[in-house]
């Protein structure tokens, strides 16, 4: 009787403890994972409408168990830091230029060679190609998952000293350029004092007269109002800058592999939004920094020439630093596209 009692007893307890296993399941799965996403663009650039699409597009694809938290404005700090907390975990997602980690990377460096695609498009169908995808899975070691070179523009000059018309109107100027040797090397080559900087510090530098330029695309100078702090604009298209959008490789197995799916495929779905913002906007912003009273000048055919012969030592020697193999290699990516 005894024990009857007590096999009832241990049956109705076992019954609970199913019940109970039963019914915290669907609330283990449903308990979303939430992630920080970290870029340095103002609210009123197309890229930071982009990682807002992004995170939409991530929750919609996940069914909530993604939730992704933008910061901008470089809210967690530089480029440079941002990269450093994405490789540690502490921030998840990144998305800008890859050109602070250029120096322990320096396949990206190759981004930094002026003149190296003619054309958006042309940039566009190279980064989406074979080498592209290489560059990104080659951040494996790093700590990161690359999702996808999101966008990109060419960059241009300013300054508030002079008209820049040639290479001779350089000389001297004091500018900022991106924190990478061979940005280094080749702004010093065309005669000008270049400075390495984190970009959180440009404004107030040019703004104290610490710099006398610098260079970004059009849109950038737009979004970071520095019609208030540069005078002169020069229209040169001498390099390419892509951005990335890669995940700290710590959040990125955390996922299930569905989840991985999922946010690949928004990251891709996102790629096509942004770029096309960036381009539509690239058509107006140059008509509204001469409204805003910058004075704008296009740097000749031949003069552009002459920077060409001015950098070619500078490109030589950083073939070599980064490689024969893999410039040649990606060069021959560049002359597929053209053909």
């Amino acid at each position: 009787m005894i024990q009857g009692t007590r096999r009832a007893v241990l049956g109705c307890v076992a019954g609970v403890v199913a019940a109970a296993v039963v019914l915290a399941a669907p609330a283990i799965a449903q308990e979303a994972k939430t992630a920080k996403l970290g870029h340095s663009f103002t609210d009123s650039h197309p890229r930071a409408a982009a990682m807002k699409r992004f995170a939409e597009e991530v929750a919609k694809a996940t069914n909530g168990s993604v939730k992704i938290e933008v910061f901008g404005n470089a809210t967690l700090g530089s480029e440079e830091k941002m990269l450093i907390a994405v490789q540690s975990g502490t921030v998840d997602f990144y998305m800008g230029a890859l050109s602070p980690i250029a120096t322990r990377k320096k396949e990206l460096q190759i981004f930094d060679f002026p003149f190296l695609f003619a054309s958006d498009a042309e940039a566009a169908a190279v980064l989406d190609g074979p080498a592209g995808r290489r560059l990104l899975d080659g951040l494996s070691d790093m700590n990161m998952q690359g999702l996808t070179w999101s966008g990109g523009a060419f960059r241009n000059f300013s300054n508030s000293k002079r008209p820049v018309a040639s290479l001779a109107d350089m000389k001297g100027l004091k500018v900022r350029v991106m924190q990478s040797p061979m940005a280094l090397a080749s702004f010093n080559a065309m005669g000008m004092n270049a400075v390495p900087m984190a970009f959180t510090e440009v404004y107030t530098a040019l703004e104290t007269k610490a710099l006398d330029g610098y260079e970004h695309p059009f849109v950038d100078m737009y979004a970071n109002k520095m019609f208030e702090v540069q005078k002169h604009i020069t229209v040169t298209n001498h390099v390419y800058t892509p951005v990335a959008l890669v995940a700290s490789k710590r959040f990125w197995t955390s996922l299930t592999p569905q989840q991985q799916v999922a946010v690949q495929a928004a990251a891709e779905t996102t790629r096509a939004f942004q770029r096309e913002a960036e381009l539509r906007e690239a058509v107006d912003v140059l008509k509204e920094l001469k409204a805003r009273g910058m004075v704008a000048t296009e740097m000749p055919a031949s003069e552009l020439d002459a920077i060409r012969v001015a950098i070619r030592p500078v490109i030589e020697k950083n073939t070599e630093v980064i490689g024969a193999a893999f410039v040649n290699d990606f060069y021959g990516e560049i002359k597929k596209q053209r053909k």
